[in-house]
């Protein structure tokens, strides 16, 4: 989830992933709206149609990334620098190197293996510096704000998975496809459940590094938002 966003001008808190969409409401009233009166503004949201994981994102799902972000920041608890130094050791991966397309799948199998999408730790050495990260509902570019909007959504995961299906190389060995479930409870006070079915191209240069990071899922932007403001309780646990 290339989790989970520069709505209009590039900010050091953002968010990059499947896991975070929602409106720019203030925090302390989306926090304190009553059950029934959410749960219809929720429903007015579904509503509005399911166009987000087929082309660009609209003006509505912009609005809702960057309300989330925002939401997020508040509440993000405040890192005491000790134990950032430890995982950005472990997520810039020094000594690493690709030399061979089978190279940037192993060490993104072994990515996936540490939950990168939930646990913030990956390999950025096999990332360009200007890689593009984009998903049905929001595009950027740069690798290290993406590590940035990690940073910022892993203290909010409750329970997190990550399964990686399938992954392969495309015939041309231009770049690397791989297929995942993320499921995940949101440390938020009606607990949502986030669950995504998805797929990532990674596109690779000469060098064998990855440009372009895309995301698709198995559900559309609306119903990613959806998912966030809807309450654990009387969901299907799949």
């Amino acid at each position: 989830m290339a989790g989970i966003a520069c709505i209009a001008r590039p900010s050091p808190i953002t968010l990059r992933s499947p896991a975070t969409l929602g409106f720019h409401l203030p925090v302390r009233v989306l926090f304190h709206l009553p059950k029934a009166r959410r749960a219809r503004w929720c429903r007015s949201l579904k509503s509005v149609g399911e166009e987000g994981s087929t082309g660009p994102a609209p003006k509505l799902i912009k609005l809702a990334v960057s309300g989330v972000t925002e939401i997020l920041r508040v509440l993000s608890p405040a890192k005491d620098g000790s134990s950032e130094s430890v995982s950005d050791d472990e997520r810039d991966g020094d000594g690493v190197s690709a030399s061979s397309v089978d190279d940037v799948v192993m060490i993104l199998t072994s990515d996936y293996e540490k939950a990168y999408f939930v646990t913030g730790v990956f390999t950025s050495a096999i990332y360009a510096e200007d890689c593009i990260f984009e998903d049905p509902t929001i595009r950027f570019r740069g690798k290290g704000l993406y590590e940035r909007n990690l940073k910022l959504l892993v203290p909010f995961f409750d329970r997190p998975s990550i399964m990686l299906h399938s992954i392969q190389k495309g015939d041309d060995e231009t770049y690397i496809l791989a297929g995942w479930k993320l499921r995940t409870y949101l440390k938020l006070p009606w607990r949502p459940i986030i669950s995504i079915d998805g797929k990532t191209v990674y596109e690779l240069d000469d060098n064998f590094a990855i440009v372009r990071h895309a995301e698709s899922w198995n559900v559309s932007a609306l119903e990613a938002i959806g998912q966030i403001f809807t309450p654990s309780f009387g969901r299907p646990s799949d």
